[in-house]
């Protein structure tokens, strides 16, 4: 693959995501910010939004920075295969929200093969449980977070990434790994699609496993959006705490300034 190509998968591949190849050579080491929001949805949900922004420019070796906002519900205790309560009526379901934000600075390594990324600095993390024993918002943690992120093109047509999130806040760590095979050019945006595994675990015990399928690099076949890409998943996920599988789907878009 040509350079410039790869270099302009510098745009998001600290962010996890992968972008759009419509900009030209000179817009591309122009571009020194990446806007980006990402929505997981299932029987747990998980909505976050940042931005990245590197001083020397994106598609570069060099210094950049991540910062992010998320917020994510999740059944902590669900009526599923449990046995009736007092007077018959099932146990109350009790809903984990979480606010968690991070800023992490680093640098990022752009080779033929691709590109290679690490960060770290710190993070914030506010939950509460949503039940009738609730009687008061705990305080926040404060914590530190690390950060890596790899995305390779083995061949001119196959993409593979991965990342891993790891904080002390919650003391929980996800990570993500996918595979991606192109697309004939004018579908989807050229984009590539293919198997997609992720896990996600923190100190409470919860855990998730998801296995599904993306599309990445789509793009909208609107001329006002030429800039916007996109990645969508879906598939299939487990939750230890809900001990039943079910579907998950998720949308990523990112915006180059």
């Amino acid at each position: 693959m040509p350079l410039p190509s790869v270099r302009h998968a510098l745009l998001c591949a600290a962010a996890g995501l992968a972008c759009p190849e419509g900009l030209r050579a000179d817009e591309r080491e122009e571009v020194r910010t990446v806007l980006f929001g990402s929505l997981d949805a299932g029987r747990s949900t998980f909505l976050s939004a940042g931005a990245k922004v590197a001083p020397d420019g994106v598609a570069r070796d060099g210094l950049a920075a991540l910062a992010t906002l998320g917020y994510g519900l999740r059944t902590e205790r669900d009526w599923w295969g449990m046995s009736p309560g007092e007077g018959g009526r099932p146990p109350p379901r009790i809903l984990r929200h979480t606010v968690q934000a991070g800023a992490v600075a680093g640098w990022q390594w752009v080779r033929d093969w691709g590109v290679a990324a690490l960060f770290a600095g710190p993070e914030l993390a506010f939950e509460v449980l949503d039940s009738p024993a609730t009687r008061s918002l705990p305080t926040p943690r404060f914590g530190a977070r690390v950060q890596g992120e790899l995305w390779a093109r083995p061949s001119e047509a196959t993409l593979l990434t991965a990342t891993l999130i790891a904080g002390t806040a919650r003391w929980s760590a996800w990570g993500r790994v996918a595979w991606g095979v192109r697309l004939p050019a004018g579908f989807l945006g050229q984009g590539y699609v293919g198997p997609e595994a992720a896990l996600y675990a923190d100190r409470t015990g919860y855990r998730k496993w998801s296995l599904g399928l993306h599309a990445t690099e789509v793009v909208l076949p609107v001329e006002s959006l030429a800039k916007v890409g996109l990645r969508v998943s879906a598939g299939w996920a487990y939750e230890e705490q809900i001990r039943r599988p079910g579907l998950y789907g998720t949308l990523t878009a990112w915006l180059p300034l």
